[in-house]
Order: structure tokens, then C-alpha cells, then sequence
């Protein structure tokens, strides 16, 4: 006939006092309370190992840091295990390991692995996003382990920006962290992104197109552009991207050895493009010229449009929009209106969309479209590239 215990009272586990060797105090279905010479009172469960049969011991934890309610809570849990032929210790071990690991996969740690896959990104996006995320995210998120990030947490950290109204900051810096997120989802290292939606705790930020002129306009801002008092390397860097459509950065960052002459193209590294992808600019009789009133300011260079004061650099990106603006065109034109004014101007003549879009170096906002409609129509391009350096020529003379 098996032994009755009588379960323990707290008052017997508080005056339970130590002997000179240690004894235990049973409270039944394994669990006693085990009290040294010391006085040190540990919790025990014995148990039989699943499938061993083995006979040993788990502790539960000290007295009174883990009560009798508690120990009695714990030896539920772990018969529990035993019922489905789990060994607590073996058990108990692998949550540990798992503790370990979770807590050492920091937000940082996950946000250098992560950056490992932007690395097709060119310079200056890469530039601008560690930064913003090195400056504003890191210091406060940076320790945690990415398991414990939550939303409440993040938007606070944030919430500074956007009482500052750097919503453009906030609505990229919103994104980064999401990717960040999503990839320690991908990677197996938490089972859900709690920031999904945080970006709809701040304001979005206003979309306002860049100035620019209108068509008929044209004739006087090259008029003003011909007698503007400006360097020949900025006048020219300005008429570079009237012709060719690309972004400001893009332009003034032109190298000699991305011209093919024989072909009449300038080919723009993945590097430099805001799409992280090589750009084909076909060059037109215009883009030619120009190119050749540059030759002896810069040929021997690696720039085409050389800084004054550092010659092996390019002239800053803001040149343009700084002429343009002494011209007195401050408020009403930036450098960057000038595509906005080539594709007006394109599509209300009814060139194709598509060859409109690929000269702009634009992506398909429609993700299937954009798969299947790869090529670069080059051919097209060139055509109304050079029908684009015509008009502006025309419009020269207009004036």
C-alpha cells in the first residue's frame, strides 16, 4: 500500500529549522523541500526519467524566493511534461539555450545581417540609411533583443521627429525598421513583426512636386541661361540635364569613362542610380556639343563637371539649383523641374508612356507590369531624345 503524504503547511516550511545534516520535508507526488545544515531550503522534484526509468532530482528553486504555492505550481507544470514523456531537465536546458540565443539577437545584430542584403544599393542611399538609422534607432533599440521590440516603444522613440515635423524622416525611417522586422521573420528569428503598422501613428508627409516652368517658358530661361553669369562648367552641367532628363546628383556626378562615344551613349553605373540599376542614356548631337565644350576643362579628368576649387571632384549637386536661382527663377524653377518639364512636355506631344518612363529612369509602380516589361527601349529613346534636343534648340532661337 503506497505511503500517504501529508501535504506541507507554510507555517511548517517557514520554522523548518537546519540539523546537522541536511533533511527533507515531503509534500507529496514527488515535490519536497530539502534543508541544509546551512539553513539554505530548496525546492525538489523527484522523478523517473521518460524512458530511462531513471530516478533524479530537479530543483524548483530556493526558499523563500519560490513559495510552497509556487513550488507546488511548478511540479504541475513539469508532471505535466512527464505525462508526454518530456524530461524537465532536458527541457528546462533547451529553453535556457533558447533565452540565450533570443537575447543575443539584438536589434543591431539583426540590422547588420540585414544591411548584408541592401548591398546592390548605391553609395548614397546606403549612406543615408545607416545614417538616419545610426542616429535616431540604434541608440535607443540597438540592445534589445528583437524578440522584446514593440510597437508602444518604437513610436516613442520616433515621436520626436514627427513633433519636429520631419515626416519624410519619419515615414523612411518607419519603412527601414519594417524591413529590418520582416527579415528577422524571414530568417526564423521572431514569428511576427509587432511594427507592421506604425506608420499610420504619424502624419504622412505632404507631397509637393518640384517648381518648375512652364513650356512656353522655355525660350526665356535659355535667353537667361546663354548671358547668366556663371561658370562654363555650370551653365553646360545645367543644359546636361535639360537634355538628357536625369536626376541633379546624377548629372553633376558624370564621369568621362561612362561616355561610349562610339555607340553615342552614356551608360550611368547601378551605383549612382537611385534604382540601383545601369542606366543607358543615348546622347544626341546636343549632348555632343556639349560634351566638347567640356573636353578641354575637364577631358583630362575623371569628371566632366569639375569642381572649381577641387578639381578631381565633381561640382556639388546643388550648383545648378544655385544658378538657376541667381537667374531669378528662386521659387518658380529647381534643377530637378527640369524633367518635370521634359516629361510634360513628352507626354503631351504622345510619345510613348513606357520609353517616357525608361528615359526618366523611373520603376513600374505595377509590380506584375513591371516584370514582363523589362525592355529598355532603347531605340525608341534615342528618337525622342534627339527629337527632345531639337525643340530645346528651337526654342533657343525662339527668343
Amino acid at each position: 500500500m503506497a505511503r500517504i503524504v501529508k501535504p506541507l503547511t507554510d507555517t511548517q516550511v517557514k520554522q523548518a529549522k537546519p540539523k546537522a545534516s541536511e533533511y527533507s520535508l515531503a509534500d507529496g507526488s514527488g515535490l519536497a523541500l530539502r534543508v541544509k545544515p546551512n539553513g539554505t531550503k530548496i525546492w525538489l522534484l523527484n522523478y523517473y526519467v521518460p524512458f530511462t526509468n531513471r530516478r533524479t532530482n530537479i530543483s524548483l528553486g530556493i526558499y523563500p524566493d519560490v513559495s510552497l504555492t509556487k513550488a507546488r505550481q511548478r511540479r504541475q507544470e513539469y508532471r505535466g511534461l512527464l505525462a508526454d514523456n518530456i524530461d524537465p531537465a532536458e527541457h528546462r536546458k533547451c529553453q535556457h539555450a533558447e533565452s540565450i540565443e533570443a537575447n543575443a539577437n539584438t536589434f543591431e545584430s539583426i540590422y547588420h545581417q540585414w544591411l548584408t542584403t541592401k548591398q546592390d544599393k548605391s553609395r548614397s542611399y546606403l549612406h543615408r540609411l545607416t545614417k538616419a538609422l545610426e542616429l535616431h534607432i540604434i541608440p535607443a533599440l540597438g540592445t534589445t533583443p528583437i524578440h522584446k521590440i514593440n510597437a508602444q516603444d518604437t513610436i516613442r522613440i520616433i515621436q520626436p521627429l514627427a513633433d519636429r515635423n520631419a515626416l519624410e524622416s519619419v515615414r523612411k525611417l518607419c519603412r527601414w525598421i519594417n524591413e529590418i522586422m520582416t527579415f528577422a521573420v524571414h530568417t526564423g528569428v521572431i514569428h511576427a513583426n509587432p511594427l507592421v503598422n506604425i506608420k499610420t501613428r504619424f502624419k504622412p508627409p505632404k507631397v509637393t512636386n518640384r517648381p518648375t516652368i512652364n513650356i512656353l517658358e522655355l525660350p526665356k530661361f535659355l535667353h537667361d541661361l546663354d548671358n547668366a553669369g556663371i561658370t562654363t562648367t555650370t551653365r553646360c552641367s545645367i543644359e546636361w540635364l535639360l537634355h538628357t532628363m536625369v536626376r541633379p546628383k546624377e548629372a553633376t556626378s558624370a564621369r568621362w569613362d561612362e561616355i561610349n562615344f562610339a555607340e553615342k551613349l552614356w551608360i550611368i553605373p547601378a551605383e549612382r542610380m537611385k534604382q540601383s540599376r545601369d542606366h543607358l542614356v543615348p546622347l544626341t548631337p546636343q549632348t555632343l556639343a556639349i560634351l566638347e565644350l567640356m573636353k578641354p576643362i575637364s577631358e583630362h579628368r575623371g569628371y566632366i563637371f569639375p569642381s572649381s576649387f577641387k578639381p578631381k571632384e565633381p561640382i556639388n549637386s546643388s550648383s545648378p539649383n544655385m544658378a538657376i536661382k541667381r537667374m531669378g527663377y528662386e521659387g518658380r524653377l529647381v534643377a530637378h523641374g527640369l524633367r518635370s518639364l521634359a516629361s510634360t512636355t513628352l507626354n503631351e506631344m504622345e510619345f510613348n508612356y513606357d520609353v517616357i518612363e525608361a528615359a526618366l529612369a523611373h520603376v513600374d509602380k505595377n509590380s506584375i507590369r513591371a516584370i514582363y516589361n523589362k525592355a529598355k527601349y532603347l531605340k525608341q529613346r534615342r528618337n525622342m531624345m534627339e527629337w527632345w534636343s531639337e525643340y530645346i534648340e528651337k526654342a533657343r532661337l525662339d527668343y
